[in-house]
């Protein structure tokens, strides 16, 4: 089991420490509470924690001292300052500090989870950032992808060669061919790499939403934006958009994104002052884009100032000696963080594995081997624990669940209309947004 989030929460008031146990138990926290700050603090030091949640005014030592020293000890700690409203100025000056974020007494649980969820959720980007950035400097990891096949070095060939030229990339490959990550790779492979790096799923927002994020919205620009919002494409100024799914986008989307490109400036919704942004866009679709133009699908003048530069990734039954290298690491990745002792397959299974044609492509085979990993009764897996791969002539063959039987129609109707989440959607009878949400869990 994934080891549950470890949090440490101060505050002088026994109420709130029981109060907080309680909804710790419920949400599936590991939390240890403390009415003495300097005995969280020992604690921290001795014990570690994934976040830590603290009041702002306590004898002896304050919310801000406890920050303080918690950095001292530990730079990156994600820290929650709790304050009541007379001392809101006290709880920002503890942002500059440091601190994460705040939450204003008096509070519901149902907002300090999502505070919670939003910060933990936060600090897994930045050390995955991280990491992305500490594998890409490993010259023997291939700027973070893996494969040794002919096909995955003609990608790294060209990701090396483009890395640090600012010219717009169009990536192609079907569903689970691992596109974001060679985005990722031509990014942080730069010497833009300290810059942004902004992902946007084009395929499950609306034209209205899209448009919000990307240009962001001026106050009162519509019912609902009681703020100013800076967009995604001003955000990201001097580093790299990646715009997934773009084939999926409006011709009026479009015509404003080629707008964009050819003027490097955006204007909120709502507003009237032109903003000018330094923007590499990366793009990525499963379609043939240069099909969709010359059919008129997708705009000629938008394909051809995207299409710098083309990378396309190779599908995984045409790079199949690179099967074992990929499982393997999503043994090592799945047996460590389930704490299972999985040393991998038998031969059987693996040359099963090998010869399958993995029409769901990296993605499928991941979660294969982490369904697998979660189920294994030895080390050694074997032929009986690796039934659960979908089949090309049908998708029940095996009695999965109906979790599982589900999860497999959805992707057997996004392969038969070509990655069209609207048609799929219509044929499932759901929205788009649900179908959105669907996927989003496939993924993790």
């Amino acid at each position: 089991m994934k080891q549950q989030p470890r949090i440490i929460f101060v505050d002088d008031d026994p109420n709130a420490g029981e109060l907080m146990l309680r909804f710790s138990e419920e949400a599936s926290y590991s939390c240890t509470v403390f009415r003495l700050p300097e005995m969280a603090l020992e604690h921290f030091k001795n014990e570690g924690a994934d976040l830590i949640v603290s009041d702002l005014r306590m004898p002896k030592m304050t919310g801000v001292e406890l920050l303080q020293a918690v950095r001292e000890h530990t730079p990156d700690i994600p820290f929650i300052i709790i304050t009541g409203f007379a001392n809101v100025d006290d709880a920002i000056n503890a942002l500059r500090l440091g601190a994460s974020d705040f939450i204003k007494k008096p509070f519901d649980m149902d907002e300090l989870q999502i505070l919670i969820e939003k910060t933990l959720g936060h600090q897994a980007l930045l050390e995955e950032n991280r990491f992305l950035k500490r594998q890409l400097s490993l010259d023997h990891n291939s700027f973070g992808m893996i494969g040794s096949s002919d096909n995955m070095q003609d990608v790294y060939k060209l990701v090396n060669k483009i890395s640090d030229i600012r010219c717009n990339v169009i990536i192609q490959g079907e569903s689970g061919t691992g596109k974001e990550l060679a985005a990722r790779a031509v990014h942080y492979q730069s010497q833009f790499a300290d810059k942004p790096f902004v992902t946007i799923d084009c395929g499950s927002l609306t034209d209205s939403l899209l448009e919000s994020e990307l240009f962001g919205h001026e106050k009162g620009a519509f019912t609902g934006a009681q703020k100013m919002k800076q967009g995604l494409l001003e955000v990201a100024s001097g580093g790299t958009v990646f715009l997934d799914e773009i084939g999926n986008i409006s011709d009026a989307m479009q015509t404003k994104l080629m707008r964009v490109i050819q003027e490097k400036q955006i204007t909120r919704v709502g507003g009237v002052t032109p903003i000018d942004i330094d923007v590499r866009f990366i793009v990525a679709s499963n379609k043939d884009l240069e099909r969709l133009a010359v059919a008129n699908e997708f705009r000629h003048d938008l394909y051809h100032r995207l299409n710098v530069v083309k990378l396309t990734m190779p599908p995984l039954r045409e790079r199949r000696d690179d099967i074992p290298l990929l499982i393997q690491h999503f043994i090592d990745l799945y047996a460590k963080d389930f704490q299972r002792d999985v040393k991998g397959f038998d031969v059987d299974a693996m040359k099963k594995l090998v010869a399958h044609d993995w029409p769901g492509n990296v993605r499928e085979l991941q979660n294969l081997v982490e369904r697998s990993i979660a189920l294994a009764d030895s080390p050694v897996m074997s032929l009986d624990e690796i039934t659960s791969l979908r089949s090309t002539d049908t998708i029940d063959s095996d009695l999965p669940s109906l979790e599982e039987l589900e999860k497999r129609y959805i992707f057997k109707l996004l392969d038969r209309f070509n990655d069209s989440r609207d048609k799929t959607a219509e044929t499932l009878g759901i929205n788009k947004s649900t179908l959105w949400r669907k996927l989003q869990q496939y993924k993790q």
